[in-house]
């Protein structure tokens, strides 16, 4: 059985997050490192879109990149 999209939403938000928290990257050092990159944004719109669990891959892929995050766990198994 399919998984509701709530329950994706949930699951990519605490990745993201969790890949925050190991780096102890706060959302204001995220807009920075974003920015870095080129990746122009605001704290409150990020800490939107990780509060809602709905972004696109790009802006995961984007925060990784700029977090130096070189691989990402899906499971804790």
């Amino acid at each position: 059985m399919a998984k509701p999209e709530k329950e994706w939403e949930d699951k990519v938000k605490g990745l993201l997050k969790g890949e925050l928290k190991r780096r102890n990257i706060s959302y204001a050092e995220l807009v920075g490192k974003l920015a870095d990159i080129g990746i122009m944004d605001s704290e409150p719109n990020i800490r939107n879109k990780l509060s809602r669990g709905k972004f696109t891959a790009v802006f995961l892929v984007q925060c990784l990149e700029a977090i130096g995050a070189s691989s990402l766990r899906l499971s804790d198994g």
